[in-house]
């Protein structure tokens, strides 16, 4: 069996998170999507809002799973007996950087491979952070967003 993660903060899950979700579980027999708590930064929904999202979003995915994870993501694929960690590339500049991980885990963890998975065009400039700062200033997000993700950003920041 074929065990694969998909890492990331989620914050929020955006069209091109679920695209690469969708494609990465054609691939793999288990796709578990590994939602990060990084400390590095400050998210606007909690761990667990963020993994109920992911969870309702991809419940019609036969092989999705969702967990959440804290540490380093090598060690988060042993334990969840994952062989392939899949990452979402945009542009170029997202080219360099995870190459580099894709490199370090490959020291720290040989028997774990990375797939980088080009995303869809219409997503390529698509980022939480850019959909965060849309929604904070009362943007329209339905685009980039699904439309219960949009709904409870709407609530967060009207706190």
């Amino acid at each position: 069996m074929i065990i694969g993660i998909y890492p990331g903060s989620f914050d929020p899950v955006t069209f091109g998170h679920l695209d690469i979700i969708e494609r990465a579980s054609k691939m793999v027999d288990k796709l578990i999507v590994g939602v990060l708590q990084n400390s590095a930064k400050t998210p606007l929904f909690s761990m667990s809002e963020r993994v109920k999202m992911i969870e309702d979003l991809t419940q019609n995915f036969g092989n999705v799973e969702v967990k959440s994870f804290g540490g380093l993501t090598v060690n988060f694929a042993r334990e969840c007996g994952a062989t392939v960690i899949v990452r979402g590339l945009r542009a170029v500049t997202d080219f360099e950087y995870e190459l580099q991980l894709a490199q370090t885990n490959k020291v720290i963890a040989p028997d774990i491979d990375t797939i980088f998975l080009t995303t869809n065009l219409k997503f390529s400039y698509l980022s939480s952070s850019t959909v965060k700062e849309i929604a904070s200033f009362d943007g329209d997000i339905h685009e980039f967003v699904p439309a219960e993700v949009e709904r409870k950003m709407k609530e967060k920041y009207k706190k």
